[in-house]
């Protein structure tokens, strides 16, 4: 299972970012956008990296004006870590890393007055982008973050918006008017396996359940897609909690690891 995944988040990793083979890392690099979690390399299963291979990682990401980090399944490459930290890493987070396969799946309310929809038309995508952009304290959304994620969904990727729902007097409200509270989304498939990722909801309506509608929804119809393993990491115990509630399990953890004041 731990294979599957980082199998997986190599391709995934891969997907519209430039990429380059550092000794035993897979570096890859978001050309338009300078977010650490758009940003980072992944080692070969057990990789013993040596400490030029390390610093000749952090120059390829110094070099193109990039935080040096690291992303991956901690056990199946347990020797990195150590390599990592005597070149100046640090750890950011051991994430749990959760599963969820068909069978499995819980499905948990949309809350009173919010709608989900599959995001589909230019609007819909503009609206998931920016909603997700606000929670992560990103920038505002730039025209190659749009089409980003339009290169994503027409590959096989799945994002759904959460909105208010247009009720009694604002039914008739144009539905890119109604606004936007949350999102999520599906990596592209690649081997029936997906990671559900970037799930926010804006503050106002959190603790309402917008989160665990929007991970079931996203569970539901990577399924209804062929999909027959879901992953995601939980950011803090709260989430963890939420994703329990929708039928995720824990299997192990994903370690986020950084050069924390690049030179």
């Amino acid at each position: 299972m731990d294979s599957r995944i980082q199998s997986y988040l190599r391709v995934a990793a891969s997907q519209q970012r430039d990429t380059e083979q550092i000794g035993p890392f897979l570096a890859t690099f978001n050309r338009y956008n300078a977010n650490p979690f758009l940003n980072y390399a992944i080692p070969d299963n057990d990789a013993t990296p040596s400490l030029s291979d390390v610093n000749a990682l952090i120059t390829a990401y110094l070099e193109r004006e990039r935080k040096p980090r690291l992303e991956y399944v901690a056990k199946l490459a347990p020797a990195v870590e150590e390599a990592l930290t005597s070149g100046g890493f640090t750890v950011e987070g051991r994430l749990p890393l959760m599963i969820c396969t068909p069978g499995l799946e819980q499905l948990l309310p949309v809350p009173l007055g919010i709608e989900l929809i599959v995001a589909v038309s230019d609007a819909d995508m503009l609206a998931t982008v920016t909603v997700q952009n606000e929670v992560y304290g990103d920038s505002t959304p730039s025209s190659e973050d749009v089409k980003s994620l339009q290169t994503s969904i027409a590959a096989g990727g799945i994002a759904v918006l959460a909105r208010v729902a247009a009720t009694g007097v604002d039914a008739g409200r144009a539905a890119s008017r109604r606004v936007a509270v949350g999102a999520g989304v599906c990596s592209v498939p690649a081997n029936q396996t997906t990671e559900i990722a970037g799930i926010g909801v804006r503050v106002p309506f959190r603790r309402r359940g917008v989160a665990g509608a929007l991970t079931t929804r996203l569970v539901r119809e990577a399924f209804d897609a062929g999909v027959t393993m879901a992953f995601l990491m939980a950011a803090h115990e709260e989430e963890r909690r939420i994703y329990t509630r929708a039928g995720f399990s824990t299997i192990g953890e994903i370690l986020h690891i950084s050069l924390p004041h690049p030179q």
